[in-house]
Parts: C-alpha cells; sequence; structure tokens
C-alpha cells in the first residue's frame, strides 16, 4: 500500500506555508518504504501523478477551525469545508485535484491541519507554529500505522466530528477550512 504525504501552501504568506515546511521535516524522518513525500506547496496539478497512484493520502496544511494556533487537526478530506468558489488559494480545491488525477474512487484521505498563528508576507513560521511541527510528524507517523493496519477506503476508525486534537493527539475535528 502507497502512502502520499503532500505537503501544500503558500512559502511566502508566514504559516500558509506550513504544510511544506512540514513534509521537509518528514523527508528527514525514517519512514516506511512505501510512503512518499511530496512539496507541492501551491502547484497541487504538479501532484497529479502522484495522487493518482497513491492509496491513501495525507495532506498537510494550514487549516482555521476557530481554535489556538498551533493546534493540530485531523479531518477526513470528505469533511472539510470546500471553498464555494473555483479557486482555493492553492489554485484548486482538493477534491477537484483528486478528479482530476483520475480517481474514480474516493481517495483514503485526510487532512492534518495546523491552525495559523499568522498569515501575511514574510518566509518564516510564527514560533508556535514552528513549534507545532514535531506534533505533525508523531500525528502523520501514527496516521500511516492507521492507514497500513487497515484496507484502503475504509472510513477512519474513531473519528467523531467536533472533537479537537490536543498535543497528546487523543481525538479529532471535523468541518474546518483548508487555507
Amino acid at each position: 500500500m502507497s502512502t502520499l504525504i503532500l505537503g501544500i501552501g503558500n512559502l511566502l504568506l508566514c504559516d500558509e506555508g506550513i504544510g511544506v515546511h512540514a513534509v521537509r521535516a518528514l523527508q528527514q524522518e525514517n519512514l516506511p518504504p512505501d510512503v512518499i513525500t511530496f512539496e507541492a506547496g501551491t502547484a497541487l496539478l504538479d501532484a497529479l501523478p502522484e495522487i493518482g497512484r497513491a492509496e491513501h493520502i495525507i495532506i498537510i496544511d494550514a487549516m482555521r477551525a476557530n481554535h489556538a494556533p498551533g493546534t493540530v487537526y485531523i479531518v477526513p478530506l470528505g469533511e472539510c469545508v470546500r471553498p464555494e468558489y473555483t479557486a482555493s488559494l492553492h489554485g484548486f480545491d482538493m477534491q477537484r485535484v483528486l478528479y482530476l488525477a483520475g480517481r474514480t474512487s474516493p481517495a483514503d484521505a485526510i487532512v492534518i491541519g495546523i491552525e495559523p498563528a499568522r498569515i501575511g508576507w514574510g518566509t518564516e513560521l510564527s514560533p508556535i507554529i514552528r513549534d507545532a511541527i514535531p506534533v505533525v510528524i508523531e500525528t502523520v507517523k501514527t496516521e500511516i500505522a492507521n492507514f497500513n493496519s487497515r484496507p484502503p477506503s475504509f472510513p477512519l476508525a474513531g473519528n467523531q466530528p467536533g472533537g479537537k486534537i490536543t498535543d497528546s493527539g487523543q481525538s479529532r475535528i471535523g468541518s474546518i477550512r483548508l487555507e
């Protein structure tokens, strides 16, 4: 089973680039051989071939859910609020990208989101967001293990919309907006 870890975000907008920064940190980790990391940034279409081949997808991005900056969320992709217009800050919303990748069935995809502290011009992450990267890495590793212990496209076990992930990573949140 292959797992794609997709880091998205704009590196020129401070915390909006957390997905790319997190994937770069994950590239330094010892991940299973069937895990592919991809720095998409704002160029989601560049990831189409990898998205089309992946059995499981973990998307890392900034995410607003009105909690404290640095809060880490795990949300099934289907529960994320989609933009009401054609393009997001990344050029396309993720559901459209999955369709363009030739997916004939829903992807077994989750979003690991990080509540941003600052989205504005700049290339540095806020200190609180930078400090959340180790939590993101451990969350990704846990989700990889969860994917590898069940068949593709099986609903996420224990997902209850409305639960918030804490530093211990024990619960989840749903229905939030990707940045």
